[in-house]
């Protein structure tokens, strides 16, 4: 991964750097993407410095456009603080969502851990454990359609109408296996060798005759997550002058629509 830009004095080794606050965001994933902030290039800055007992951390987040969903925005800036809190001698943490139309008010909530209702009140229609789990359930649709796509172009006398017997020993080791898995266990599904790969979100397998529709139904899931991820990748390389150099490349699997002709984009907000 690329380096983000990074205080001088942050890699001064304390109880706690630079380096450790930036594994710790790479477990805060955009929602809607499915992919960790730091490798879409979400964190503009991070500073540590050392306070009276500990460290004091600040990180400044950027998105795509001004109006990304705000309840995206308030959960990733959310996540931030909370994996940054939970390290040892991180005494103080500021975590700053920019240039954003609500901005303000999530920086306010941040500061003030009002929580998601606090924040928004009578905006917040969902709470945000609900908004977790849906985008937890998509993820999982799509890294079970990754896995069983890759079975299917790797065996040609397999088809569609048999995926719905495939069990989670059947599938070859590597990436989007381990992505699966992971999805699984953030769902409380199962994870033994013997366990049906094509399930819906409560472990429930298709009956034969629904494997096909299901399997569509994944594919475009999957499908829309990849293209938007895409899409957010080259609107922040828009927006901000640079910002390509924090992205890392994009996973193994993902297949973005980087063979569909795109229209130019015309982005008037540039921050440099």
């Amino acid at each position: 991964m690329t380096a983000l830009h990074v205080d001088p004095a942050a890699e001064t080794r304390w109880d706690v750097s630079a380096e450790d606050i930036r594994r710790a965001l790479d477990s805060v994933f955009d929602p809607e993407l499915d992919e960790p902030i730091t490798d879409l290039g979400f964190v503009r800055s991070l500073q540590v410095r050392a306070v009276a007992g500990g460290a004091r951390v600040e990180v400044h987040l950027r998105l795509p456009t001004s109006f990304c969903s705000p309840n995206f925005a308030y959960l990733m800036a959310s996540d931030s603080k909370d994996v940054i809190s939970a390290l040892p001698a991180v005494t103080q943490v500021v975590v700053e969502l920019d240039d954003h139309h609500d901005s303000d008010v999530i920086n306010a909530g941040l500061a003030a851990d009002a929580g998601y209702r606090g924040t928004f009140r009578h905006e917040a229609e969902d709470s945000l454990d609900d908004l977790r789990w849906t985008f937890r359930r998509k993820a999982h649709t799509a890294a079970m359609e990754r896995c069983l796509t890759d079975l299917l172009r790797s065996d040609a006398s397999l088809v569609e109408t048999e995926v719905g017997t495939i069990r989670l020993r059947d599938l070859p080791t590597g990436r989007n296996k381990e992505a699966l898995l992971r999805r699984r266990s953030a769902l409380g599904l199962p994870a033994a060798s013997d366990s049906i790969v094509l399930v819906n979100h409560e472990g429930h397998r298709y009956p034969p005759d629904a494997v096909p529709m299901a399997l569509r139904r994944a594919r475009s899931t999957r499908i829309s997550i990849d293209g938007n991820a895409h899409f957010c990748r080259g609107l922040l390389r828009t927006r901000y002058a640079g910002s390509g150099a924090d992205q890392s490349p994009r996973p193994e699997g993902a297949e973005a629509a980087h063979h569909h002709q795109l229209l130019p984009l015309i982005v008037k907000e540039i921050h440099p």
